[in-house]
C-alpha cells in the first residue's frame, strides 16, 4: 500500500479530506474565521507527543521507535503513525504550525497551539471504567483530565484572564476524536456488545460538557470527531473473526461494529446540535470521520492507495488471516 505521505498523494488527500470534513457544520451561520491558534484534546489520533512525555524513559510506548515517523519526519516524534495526524493537515491547512505536545515539553512555543491529547486517553474517567471492570488503559489520562491541565496551565500559556480569552476566542478547538478507548478497551476485555452500548450516551455527555466548559472560558469554534468505522480495523477483523458471511458487507467490513461506531456518530450530533442552539454564536463543526475513512476504504485505488487484492490489510505489526501481503 502506497504511504499517504507519499508526495503525489498528499495534495490529493488533503483536499478531498478538509473539503469533505468540514462539510457538517452543525451552525448554519458559522464562517470562514482566520485561526491564530489551535487547543486539542483527544487520544492517539491526535497525539503529538504527549504519551511520550508522559511515560517512564525506560518504558517508552511504540510511537516512540521505529516505524513510526519514518515518512515525513523521518523519526520518531509520538505520532501514532508513520507520517502526519489529521492535526496536523488541518494546522497545515490553516497556515499554522504543528501543535507541540504539553506534556513533557521542554521550551516549546505554544502561542500558535497546545495539544493535550495523549494517546489511549478515554474520555470517561479511569476510575469509573475500573469500577466497571475495564482496566486495559494506557494511561490514565481522560479529557477531563486533558481540560484541567489546560485550565491549570493557562497563566503561564496566556497570561492575563482577558488575555487568556482572546486565546481561546481566537482558537479553533479540536475535541478529539476521544472516546473510542472507551469502547476499545471493553471490545478488547470481550466484555458483551449491550455493555459497552450502554457507555456511549455516558461519552457523549462527557464530550459536551467539556465544550460547555470551554464555551464558557470563551472558545468560539469547535470540531468536533465522531467515531472512525471500528467494523473495519484489523485488530477487530482479527479477533472477531468469522465464517458467517453475513456479518461482513460488501467491503469485508464486520457490519456489526461498523453500526456501533455510526450510532455513536449519530448520537454525538444530536447532541452537538442541541448546544448550538443553546449558544447560537458558538460555531460547531462535527468532522464525520466514519464516512470520509470508509470512502478511503470503499474506493482506495481513487484515493491513491494501492492495495491488492484487500485495502484493509495493514503494511505490518499483525498476524493471522489478515495479516500484509506485502511486507
Amino acid at each position: 500500500m502506497a504511504s499517504p505521505d507519499s508526495p503525489h498523494l498528499t495534495k490529493k488527500l488533503l483536499s478531498f479530506f478538509l473539503s469533505t470534513l468540514f462539510l457538517t457544520i452543525v451552525n448554519s451561520e458559522a464562517h470562514c474565521r482566520n485561526f491564530k491558534s489551535i487547543i486539542s484534546f483527544g487520544d492517539s489520533t491526535a497525539d503529538t507527543g504527549n504519551l511520550i512525555g508522559l511515560s517512564d524513559p525506560d518504558d517508552l510506548p511504540a510511537a516512540a521507535f521505529p516505524p513510526y515517523g519514518e515518512t515525513f519526519f523521518h523519526h520518531p516524534t509520538g505520532r501514532f503513525s508513520n507520517g502526519r495526524l489529521i492535526i496536523d493537515f488541518i494546522a497545515e491547512f490553516l497556515g499554522l504550525p504543528f501543535v507541540p505536545p504539553f506534556y513533557g515539553s521542554q521550551n516549546a512555543n505554544f502561542e500558535k497551539g497546545v495539544n493535550f491529547a495523549v494517546g489511549g486517553a478515554t474520555a470517561l474517567e479511569h476510575s469509573f471504567l475500573v469500577e466497571r471492570g475495564i482496566d486495559l488503559a494506557f494511561t490514565n489520562v481522560s479529557l477531563g483530565i486533558q481540560l484541567q491541565s489546560f485550565k491549570d496551565a493557562m497563566p503561564s500559556l496566556c497570561g492575563s484572564p482577558s488575555d487568556c480569552r482572546n486565546m481561546i476566542e481566537n482558537a479553533l478547538i479540536l475535541m478529539g476524536e476521544i472516546g473510542g478507548n472507551d469502547y476499545n478497551y471493553p471490545l478488547f476485555l470481550g466484555k458483551p456488545t449491550e455493555e459497552i452500548r450502554e457507555l456511549v450516551p455516558l461519552v457523549v455527555s462527557t464530550i459536551s460538557s467539556a465544550i460547555t466548559e470551554l464555551i464558557s472560558m470563551g472558545g468560539k469554534t469547535f470540531l468536533v470527531p465522531g467515531q472512525f468505522p471500528l467494523g473495519c480495523s484489523t485488530t477487530y477483523l482479527q479477533s472477531y473473526n468469522t465464517s458467517n458471511a453475513e456479518e461482513y458487507d460488501s467491503t469485508g467490513c464486520l457490519k456489526w461494529l461498523n453500526e456501533f461506531g455510526k450510532n455513536q456518530g449519530d448520537q454525538l450530533l444530536v447532541e452537538l446540535k442541541k448546544l448550538q442552539k443553546l449558544y447560537p454564536h458558538v460555531n460547531i463543526i462535527y468532522a464525520d470521520y466514519y464516512n470520509i475513512l470508509l470512502r478511503f476504504i470503499q474506493e482506495p485505488a481513487k484515493y491513491g492507495f494501492l492495495s491488492k487484492p484487500s485495502p484493509l490489510p495493514p503494511c505490518c505489526g499483525t498476524r493471522g488471516s489478515y495479516s500484509s501481503l506485502f511486507g
